[in-house]
């Protein structure tokens, strides 16, 4: 399946969204509560809400972040 090109910010923040919050939650989990027996129930419990607030989070700043990058790098012509 193809999609737009005019969606490809939206789908780069859903898929940054997903593998940061993938790798994150499954760090935070392990430095917080280690490779307890229920590991998976909590990392995927973990993960649910980093995604839901994260995807969201990461939407909105790439274009902000876009433009700070812009304002401090040197455009050479």
């Amino acid at each position: 399946m193809r999609v737009s090109k005019k969606y490809t910010p939206i789908i780069f923040g859903l898929v940054m969204g997903f593998l940061m919050t993938l790798v994150m939650s499954f760090a935070m989990v392990v430095i917080n509560v280690g490779f307890v027996l229920n590991f998976f129930i909590i990392w995927l419990s973990s993960f649910i809400t980093g995604f839901i607030v994260g995807t969201p989070v990461a939407l909105l700043a790439a274009p902000l972040a876009g433009k700070v990058v812009k304002w401090v790098t040197i455009q050479t012509p």
